[in-house]
């Protein structure tokens, strides 16, 4: 099947664009409430003692500190607010487990899609063909732009992204503190649009007819603004196919961007590069299998084998934690009452997530667990499955916890069968995913096959976290600026939690990220296998298969809330309602999402 379908029947990935949702709620101040559910409350660093390897857990200050008889929590419990103690150390977990848009022109994508954003369509994408446009057919990419301006922070409340929007950056600057990267951003988008019909370049900001309404503003920070300008109209000029004036705008983004820099010199240095080889790649200056070459590193195999860089990105980001141990807190309370609990794992990469389960359900004392089993699923990687899988049982001798893992390993997730997973009749069946479905949508049929093993099942739960992200757009521009507003954060949020020089943020920008943006900017067709999607098409997905959607508990939400009050940046993280699904953001806007999900 090629990637020009995008369809199962009549279900297309691409044909939701959700720019903004109107649903989000945040719940800053949440308060959490006594007798709602019963909460993973895990320990702190200091209740672990210490942990070289599994097993070698202190007795007098291990799992078993605390007094548990009161029930089934991992807290004796409900911490009072101003205790706020971490969920749990990651740091002694660690240690525990030995973890070492194409022929469309720019304008013309960038309001009519926020009003589209709630109607799903339903006809398959098809790859544009590769024709130049009249700039003014339309104006759609010129509102994509817009709506970034008025739809993620809605610092005023207006849809209006030329002036109130950039009004309320400015006001930031008049109160000190430095506008973040995707503030920059907007600053830039709204300084391209009103260009857009006046001039043919980016002039300089000094003599720029809008200049002194920007004045307000550093140097340092116009310098960024000018620059993601300069970065904008390359992807425009690319866009149009122009790409001997694309080259010349990149030459100045590349003498001004730098990946040891400042966050938006960092961004617009990997985007400056990605449409590069976009250019490369249309002209057939250098041949797909070279840039295939180029390209060789597999992010999603990286982050199934524990390496000092994930390690780095799950202990000083906060995301991967929230979302793992507020879905734990969902699993937990949707077996209260099993004796026998079988996950079923569709991407366990390191699996840390585990090792608080465990200490959850071994601490029930109304229910006794009989049996824990966790089967892995995966097509790749079978050594570093089978590690994490003995980590996991010597982790679980610690807590003389009756556990089982095992490892259903196919080739082709098409071979993925219900007889593979050895289902006892008298288990509780839970799903875990953690960012495995979207590795999936440029497969449909792979993807289709999965769920209908999943639908066979029939778990009590499934757990879904994704990439709140829409990059799965048939067209170049779209992709562009949803990706390059997503990694901006994502570039602001490393630069506030790890430092410039540490070589894991190296890695991690110039492989983990960089790779990725290459393969959303620079890549069509069956190549470009990055291919995330918001929960609104998530939503239109699983509703084919019979799914619905069910609340986060209180837990949940508070054991959300918990570790980013206790985290060191945790107030610049947001978390959002959607719905009933749970939003993590940095400085509001959304990165990943989490919800939970049974079949009716």
């Amino acid at each position: 099947m090629t990637n020009a379908m995008f369809s199962f029947g009549d279900f297309n990935f691409g044909g939701v664009h959700d720019i903004f949702s109107s649903t989000e709620k945040g719940f800053d101040g949440m308060e959490a409430e006594n007798n709602v559910g019963k909460q993973v409350n895990l320990f702190g660093a200091e209740e672990w003692g210490k942990l070289g390897e599994f097993g070698s857990v202190d007795s007098d200050h291990g799992f078993y500190g605390n007094d548990y008889s009161s029930g089934g929590n991992l807290f004796p419990k409900y911490q009072q607010e101003e205790q706020q103690q971490p969920l749990i150390s990651y740091y002694g977990l660690y240690d525990a487990m030995q973890v070492d848009p194409l022929s469309m022109p720019f304008q013309a994508c960038l309001g009519k899609i926020a009003k589209l954003e709630d109607i799903p369509n339903l006809v398959p994408h098809v790859e544009p063909k590769k024709e130049k446009r009249d700039p003014f057919s339309s104006l759609a990419g010129l509102d994509l732009l817009n709506s970034y301006g008025s739809g993620f922070k809605r610092l005023n409340g207006e849809r209006n992204f030329e002036s109130s929007n950039y009004n309320a950056c400015t006001d930031q600057v008049a109160t000190g503190r430095r506008l973040s990267t995707e503030e920059i951003m907007r600053v830039a988008g709204a300084r391209f649009i009103q260009t857009y019909s006046q001039v043919s370049d980016v002039p300089s900001m000094l003599s720029h007819p809008f200049g002194s309404s920007f004045s307000g503003l550093s140097y340092e920070e116009a310098r960024d603004v000018e620059l993601v300008e300069f970065l904008l109209v390359s992807a425009e000029k690319v866009g149009y196919q122009q790409y001997e004036r694309a080259g010349n705008l990149l030459k100045r983004c590349d003498s001004r961007s730098s990946s040891t820099g400042n966050p938006v010199e960092r961004v617009v240095h990997f985007f400056s590069e990605a449409l590069r080889e976009k250019i490369d790649r249309e002209t057939g200056r250098v041949a797909p299998k070279v840039l295939g070459n180029k390209q060789s590193f597999d992010v999603d195999r990286a982050m199934k084998i524990p390496n000092d860089t994930t390690l780095a990105c799950q202990i000083k980001l906060p995301f991967g934690q929230v979302v793992q141990f507020a879905g734990i807190q969902a699993i937990v309370e949707n077996v209260a009452e099993a004796k026998k609990v079988h996950v079923i794992d569709l991407e366990i990469r390191n699996g840390v997530q585990w090792t608080g389960l465990m200490q959850a359900l071994a601490s029930r004392c109304d229910c006794l667990l009989e049996l824990l089993k966790i089967t892995a699923v995966g097509t790749t990687c079978r050594e570093s499955v089978e590690e994490t899988g003995k980590r996991l049982g010597s982790f679980a001798q610690t807590m003389n916890l009756p556990f089982c893992f095992k490892i259903v390993m196919v080739e082709d997730m098409l071979d993925l069968k219900e007889d593979m997973f050895e289902l006892d009749f008298e288990e509780t069946v839970v799903v875990y995913s953690q960012f495995a479905l979207r590795s999936m949508v440029p497969k449909p049929d792979r993807l289709e096959s999965a769920m209908k093993v999943i639908k066979n099942i029939r778990p009590c739960l499934t757990v879904v976290t994704e990439v709140e992200a829409n990059h799965n757009s048939p067209v170049f521009v779209t992709r562009f600026i949803d990706a390059l507003f997503y990694f901006a954060v994502y570039f602001d949020c490393l630069e506030t939690c790890i430092q410039r020089d540490d070589p894991n943020r190296s890695i991690l920008e110039s492989m983990y990220f960089g790779t990725g943006i290459r393969n959303i900017v620079a890549n069509e067709g069956e190549e470009r296998n990055i291919r995330n999607v918001k929960i609104d098409v998530w939503r239109a997905f699983f509703a084919r298969y019979g799914m619905e959607e069910i609340e986060l508990s209180s837990s949940s939400l508070y054991q959300a809330d918990l570790i980013l009050k206790n985290f060191p940046y945790g107030n610049s993280c947001t978390l959002n309602m959607d719905g009933k699904c749970l939003l993590l953001g940095w400085k509001g806007t959304p990165l990943h999402s989490l919800s939970l999900w049974k079949f009716l």
